[in-house]
């Protein structure tokens, strides 16, 4: 997945929980988004591709911009902090919907 990722303004306003963002290349990606997180003082998206078959989540720091629409989503590249965000995620998930 490519570093910097833009909001898609065309996204479906009756449900909050898809988001379609363009990639660097100018490819479309929708994802369902999971949960936001707040850790460090940073805010993360925990995103489920729609088109991904194994079920993985891709986490992305979002960077608000000047209103919802023109925040950027950007990848994290410390895996150290990924897996610290993941793991927050995975302590939330379980403690509302028992996910693993």
């Amino acid at each position: 997945m490519s570093e910097n990722m833009e909001k898609n303004t065309e996204m479906d306003e009756e449900n909050e929980n898809f988001i379609t963002l363009t990639d660097d290349n100018g490819e479309d990606v929708s994802f369902e988004v999971l949960d936001v997180i707040e850790y460090n003082e940073r805010e993360f998206a925990v995103l489920l591709p729609f088109e991904d078959t194994e079920d993985e989540v891709v986490i992305l720091e979002v960077i608000p911009g000047e209103d919802e629409e023109t925040d950027e989503f950007i990848s994290v590249e410390d895996d150290e902090l990924l897996n610290e965000v993941f793991e927050e995620f995975l302590k939330r998930c379980d403690e509302e919907f028992e996910c693993q």
